[in-house]
């Protein structure tokens, strides 16, 4: 079983702001990350709102540069999957699908999971081929792609793809959720076509593409897609979290032993800027209460 004082779970931009801060004060974090570092940011069309870049910057360029820091900083992503986080006797014990981990203290930055497409039979083989995110088909040309949704992922998601790509967006209701400037940049765009009222009745895999049944309140039509992208909304990523540990998050919070920050526990506001703050303000909060305890 290895060991560490502070134990980071995931490397998106709040975690990779509390490991750089925490580095800075000479600590040693352990940061895991299940998937790729950059969390959400992958998928960003362009952050507009994150100071330093007046001219907007790709998700998957500041991902980059995230990335840089950490090796400049000296901090080495470890790439496993929590499987459980339990707190016995005053030690985190973090279990990952390789190994096992105590610490004194653990940020939780783990992000949010999509909510699942439900309501229309897709066969089980075929549930693999949905996309919840895009940054595993941002290179794909010349595609024909549906994305469910009507908030500020689905239409950033839109003018993301529809550089090479056709996009049609469906929204089942007729309330757009997203920013105004989203929604006007993706009716300029000649690649994205909104429909809205359109319910989807019927989904079948043909081959390698979609045959979509969809419907509204004057008709039904079949459209024949390559990819299924559905952007419905997101939870909290805390799947890993025991019972037991559940009753305690309080109380651990307010101790100063464990942190959730970042999409975790920012509900509508998950901005770039806002997880960074979140970790370095939770690393500011460590650093703070190791000097009391040596004091």
């Amino acid at each position: 079983m290895n060991s560490a004082d502070i134990v980071i779970i995931g490397a998106g931009p709040a975690g990779i702001s509390a490991a750089i801060q925490l580095k800075r004060y000479g600590l040693e974090p352990v940061l895991l990350e299940k998937n790729e570092a950059g969390g959400l940011l992958r998928n960003a069309h362009r952050v507009e709102n994150y100071p330093g870049f007046p001219d907007g910057i790709s998700g998957t360029e500041l991902v980059e540069l995230f990335k840089k820091h950490l090796e400049n900083a000296g901090i080495e992503v470890q790439y496993e999957k929590v499987l459980k986080l339990v707190h016995k006797k005053g030690i985190f014990v973090v279990k990952t699908d390789r190994k096992e981990i105590t610490c004194r203290m653990v940020i939780i930055a783990s992000g949010t999971r999509p909510r699942l497409f439900k309501g229309v039979f897709i066969p089980e083989e075929a549930e693999k081929d949905i996309f919840y995110e895009i940054y595993p088909i941002r290179q794909i040309n010349d595609k024909k792609i549906v994305i469910i949704g009507a908030g500020d992922a689905a239409f950033d998601y839109a003018l993301n793809l529809a550089e090479k790509n056709e996009v049609i967006i469906l929204n089942k209701g007729q309330k757009v959720k997203c920013l105004p400037l989203l929604y006007e940049r993706s009716m300029a765009t000649k690649n994205i076509t909104y429909l809205q009222n359109a319910h989807i009745k019927k989904i079948e895999r043909s081959g390698d593409e979609w045959v979509l049944t969809c419907q509204n309140k004057v008709k039904e039509w079949e459209m024949i897609v390559s990819h299924l992208v559905v952007a419905i909304g997101r939870e909290p990523s805390l799947d890993f979290i025991g019972k037991g540990l559940a009753k305690k998050l309080e109380i651990l919070e307010r101790s100063k032993q464990l942190y959730l920050i970042g999409d975790v526990r920012n509900d509508i506001y998950r901005q770039t800027a806002i997880s960074a703050g979140d970790g370095i303000r939770a690393a500011m909060g460590i650093y703070t209460k190791m000097k009391e305890e040596k004091n």
